[in-house]
């Protein structure tokens, strides 16, 4: 179980990103986190594994608060918890299989990884991991040479690289057109399904909360305005969620 309780995120100038944010996940949920742009929803995904420092609130993980854990322990934490970046976070000039080890750096001599010295086993996962994600000819190949679509799906296998029990997904489909958007959607799907792992994956199109979610959080302004099921999600709430000038879209 993931719990976030009032979970509060000032910026300097006093912006204020989040403001007692308080909800649960089940392990094994796939959670969908909607919103408007600017609303908090990478801010939350973010504080979770405190890439963001929250300003106060806590985030706790079965026995553990991540929002108390000190630098040492956080690094062993984070081992745990994969992340895949909207803009792939990518090194381009190195390789595609290089980029995927690199979500072995918590677990290997960091020496080791300064020279792109990695254990065979490790090497044999990454083969896998682009295997599970239907690139494993791209291996060689630099990541600025692929399409998003297929930076994307690297940036995944990199996340499974650290055999997480949850992964973050802030906006993974928002630069992709819809078919490669649903394309990367089910290879979360499959890792949420087949593997167990707890997915958190903000979304700006419903079609997709509908089709994949099993339950969605909706943040305005920072604060959390709805907490259910994606079919509970009617033309009231919407208009709570994305503002009264909307139109609903999927």
């Amino acid at each position: 179980m993931l719990s976030v309780r009032r979970l509060t995120k000032v910026y300097e100038g006093g912006v204020v990103a989040l403001s007692e944010v308080t909800f649960d996940v089940p392990r094994g949920q796939f959670l969908a986190v909607i919103g408007l742009s600017g609303s908090g929803k990478s801010t939350l995904l973010r504080c979770i594994n405190r890439l963001v420092e929250p300003t106060s609130g806590q985030v706790l993980w079965g026995d553990l608060d991540i929002t108390a854990a000190p630098q040492e322990d956080l690094r062993r934490i984070r081992r745990r918890i994969g992340m895949v970046f909207q803009h792939f976070n990518l090194v381009h000039r190195s390789s595609v299989l290089t980029n995927v080890l690199a979500g072995r750096l918590g677990y290997v001599n960091p020496a080791w990884s300064l020279v792109n010295r990695f254990p065979a086993a490790d090497v044999e996962k990454a083969m896998r991991q682009l295997e599970r994600v239907g690139i494993p000819d791209k291996a060689r190949q630099r990541a600025d040479e692929l399409s998003g679509g297929q930076q994307q799906r690297v940036g995944v296998a990199r996340a499974l690289m650290q055999d997480p029990e949850i992964i973050l997904a802030d906006e993974p489909v928002a630069s992709l057109d819809p078919v490669l958007a649903h394309s990367l959607m089910q290879h979360l799907e499959k890792i949420n399904k087949e593997d167990g792992v707890t997915v958190l994956c903000s979304l700006h199109f419903l079609d997709l909360v509908h089709r994949y979610a099993d339950r969605a959080i909706a943040l305005n302004e920072g604060r959390l305005v709805f907490d259910g099921l994606p079919k509970e999600i009617d033309d009231r709430r919407f208009k709570e969620i994305y503002g009264k000038e909307a139109e609903r879209v999927g």
